[in-house]
């Protein structure tokens, strides 16, 4: 129904936010790392967003980013995870962060989230693996765009990679953004690329 809210940012409570569009003030369910970035009062914003709807309630959820409200609608796609639940998943890992988390299968990463424990961390990985690509990751890269020069085994390097920083105790996050600095990746396999990224981290 609504597919975006373009207005200014009137006000900010725990867990939703205002935005004020034609006179009529929009209050949208967010991500707690949502309402953090947003920190000018009455500025301008363009928030993604999502209408559920159930009997007993109809509410707006939203998001700066579009990648981050397709990806709160496959976490309230998952037996068990609702709203409420998505959010804070976002809450506790950006998105970069959660594929990181998927495709690693750390469910300790997931289970930081308020209200998500283990076995819920374990569903969201088992529903997400197929569904979060690695290639999504890439977009976030500063590298070129996927194309058909990126083959799997270029994915497989960086995967590997990513997991086997995870596995000497460094965060997703920190795996992804010791990887994102290392150039001509495409051309590295596994071992240099791990060498690569470890001197950046």
């Amino acid at each position: 129904m609504f597919s975006y809210i373009k207005g200014t940012l009137e006000y900010k409570g725990e867990d939703y936010i205002v935005i004020e569009n034609g006179n009529i003030g929009y209050e949208i369910k967010t991500s707690g790392s949502v309402i953090n970035r947003l920190t000018q009062m009455h500025e301008m914003v363009t928030v993604y967003t999502y209408l559920y709807v159930r009997e007993d309630e109809m509410t707006l959820y939203g998001f700066l980013k579009k990648d981050e409200l397709s990806v709160f609608e496959l976490l309230i796609g998952i037996s068990g995870v609702g709203p409420k639940a998505a959010l804070s998943v976002l809450t506790a890992l950006n998105v970069e962060e959660l594929h990181m988390a998927v495709l690693s299968e750390d469910s300790k990463a997931i289970s930081r989230a308020n209200g998500i424990g283990s076995k819920t961390a374990q569903r969201i990985i088992i529903e997400l693996k197929d569904k979060l690509k690695l290639e999504d990751i890439y977009g976030e890269l500063p590298f070129e765009s996927p194309d058909a020069n990126v083959t799997d085994s270029d994915m497989d390097a960086v995967k590997e990679a990513a997991m086997a920083l995870t596995s000497l105790g460094y965060s997703n996050a920190e795996a992804l953004r010791a990887i994102k600095k290392v150039e001509n990746y495409k051309e590295m396999n596994v071992e240099e690329l791990l060498k690569a990224a470890l001197k950046r981290i």
